[in-house]
């Protein structure tokens, strides 16, 4: 798992038909201190996360696991908003 923050939406008229009905949003994943390390990764949205939003993503075949997805063709997945982030 990683944590991102959604930096906007992918809007795609024409796409595989196991992705019709998802929302798909740009996500920067980040380290704990907010600091971008791997910009604009697309990810399908399985929580309701918006433009924003600090979220946790996972990639490969754990993001297929999440909400129904096993059959689409993903690699990345928010599978949850993030409340707060506590370092020591």
């Amino acid at each position: 798992m990683h944590l991102g923050k959604v930096a906007g939406t992918v809007t795609a008229t024409a796409k595989d038909a196991k992705l019709v009905g998802t929302k798909l949003l740009v996500t920067d994943l980040v380290d704990s201190k907010g600091k971008v390390v791997d910009p604009a990764r697309v990810a399908v949205d399985t929580c309701g996360a918006g433009v924003g939003d600090m979220v946790l993503v996972v990639n490969g075949s754990a993001a297929r696991m999440a909400a129904g997805l096993s059959t689409a063709p993903v690699d990345l997945a928010i599978i949850a908003v993030v409340d707060r982030v506590t370092t020591t």
